[in-house]
């Protein structure tokens, strides 16, 4: 059996529609649907069963989890709201929960293959290496994020399953309906568009010109490659970026939206005060380790990628077709 937490959510559910199109359904989706919208990512979907996060990460804790034979575990399961700054909430759901995951799947030599975040890397004034100088986590989130990938380097001699932490740039796709303010740039400017009939983006800040900070965007089809890259190569263990390595503008990125609908203009906002200090204004992945690994499946291009977003926007509401 495979686990995917957070399976009813953005990633998750990319991650089991993969499964399934190999023809895989022998899941168990564990997550949290208080937000019961997430309903909506598990239609269509095929899997052996559900079960509650809290119930899970409660079996976790005291090791009373009997879920028989497991191959593989795929973590995705976390808050991942960056403007939550109840930090206690965070590392007890982040970091502890993670934690006793990672331990059950250790004593039982399973795969654990989890979510880490790109946010770890602060500002990005140290650069994008996998590596503890680079490291600065700027919110409670990045933080819990970030306190479990050490935890993880502290576990890594010791153990003998796989343990791989992908850290996750600005990925995009279907399945985000849910994340609301956390929801990619590309969902959120596509509906503001035909909405408003044109797109706002921040005056330039910190150096950076209107609309010029810049991302490393990525597509969720490309962020699930390289999850089962690694997946289909148990050898390989560590933490890694998963991003494209390439940086784009807003500027770059709202242009393909506009081409695909045919209409809008940008207009330029003040940057908000509460974001100062707080926000990443350029983000790009060194996929330096990422292509040591052997990883050979490329990335989307943005301008592809966001085209081919626009129209699931446009013809299913941002869901699987």
């Amino acid at each position: 059996m495979k686990i995917v937490t957070g399976g009813a959510g953005f990633i998750g559910s990319n991650i089991i529609k993969k499964l399934n199109d190999r023809g895989i359904n022998d899941i168990l989706v564990v997550d949290d649907l208080t937000d019961g919208r997430k309903c909506r990512n598990l239609q269509g979907l095929s899997f052996y069963d559900y079960m509650d996060y809290e119930d899970f990460a409660n079996q976790m804790a005291d090791e009373s989890f009997d879920g028989g034979y497991i191959d593989v575990v795929f973590h995705e399961g976390a808050c991942s709201d960056t403007m939550n700054y109840d930090g206690r909430y965070m590392m007890k759901n982040n970091y502890e929960g993670s934690k006793n995951l990672l331990r059950y799947c250790m004593h039982r030599k399973i795969p654990f293959l989890y979510a880490s975040s790109a946010s770890t890397y602060g500002s990005g004034k140290h650069g994008f290496r996998e590596e503890p100088a680079c490291e600065q986590a700027l919110n409670p989130y990045a933080y819990s994020k970030l306190q479990f990938d050490r935890f993880v380097r502290r576990m890594l001699p010791l153990a003998n399953n796989q343990i791989v932490g992908f850290r996750y740039f600005n990925v995009f796709g279907p399945q985000e309906n849910h994340k609301d303010r956390m929801a990619s740039l590309i969902y959120q400017k596509y509906y503001e568009l035909q909405k408003n009939g044109k797109i706002t983006l921040f005056e330039g800040t910190a150096g950076y010109e209107n609309g010029g900070q810049i991302r490393d965007f990525i597509y969720v089809n490309d962020v699930v490659n390289v999850i089962f890259y690694f997946w289909e190569h148990p050898e390989l263990s560590g933490i890694y970026n998963c991003g494209t390595g390439e940086g784009h503008s807003f500027n770059d990125f709202v242009q393909g939206i506009i081409e695909y609908c045919g209409k809008g203009i940008v207009e330029y906002v003040p940057f908000p005060n509460i974001l100062k200090g707080k926000y990443q204004s350029f983000t790009q992945a060194d996929t330096t380790k990422l292509m040591d690994a052997g990883y050979d499946r490329g990335f989307t291009l943005l301008k592809e990628a966001v085209q081919e977003y626009c129209r699931i926007l446009e013809k299913s509401d941002g869901y699987f077709e």
